[in-house]
């Protein structure tokens, strides 16, 4: 890396004021993704919303290809969206990375965000229960590569 970071580890909590953001460590995407579920201490401690990047989106999951190794993202990506985000409350809003138009994701909803508990009843990637299932439909349906896609990832290793 080029500049001093820290890096940011599963469970960590940022506590900025009355704002603590929590990370989740979301593989599935990439091996490196995360999202920030942040409470309001104002509101309670329960959290309020969460950013999902490139994981869970308005109507669509992401994309396990970008990086290879396909299937064995896809799988990463059911486990996490299992055991990180559909286990949240269902009033937790979610904020995506993308919206319609994106190439990182099949089927992505033009709407900015959502909640859990909408995705759980809609979204057609949390409806399928089965690991094998799931990996096999995110596999068929993976939108095509982007043309630059060798030249962002490596500027996102370069830092």
């Amino acid at each position: 890396m080029k500049f001093p970071f820290h890096r940011l580890r599963d469970g960590d909590v940022l506590d900025l004021g009355n704002v603590a953001f929590r990370v989740l460590h979301t593989p599935g995407h990439t091996l490196d993704s995360i999202g920030l579920l942040v409470t309001d201490k104002r509101r309670g401690e329960a959290p309020w919303f969460a950013v999902t990047g490139d994981t869970l989106f308005v109507g669509a999951v992401g994309r396990p290809d970008l990086a290879g190794r396909e299937r064995e993202m896809a799988g990463k990506l059911y486990e996490t969206l299992r055991s990180k985000l559909v286990t949240l409350a269902d009033e937790v809003e979610i904020f995506p990375g993308h919206q319609a138009g994106s190439v990182c994701g099949a089927g992505l909803s033009g709407k900015p965000c959502s909640t859990i508990g909408f995705e759980k009843r809609f979204n057609p990637g949390l409806r399928i229960a089965s690991k094998d299932e799931f990996v096999n439909a995110v596999l068929t349906q993976i939108p095509p590569r982007p043309a630059n896609m060798d030249r962002i990832l490596a500027a996102n290793s370069a830092g």
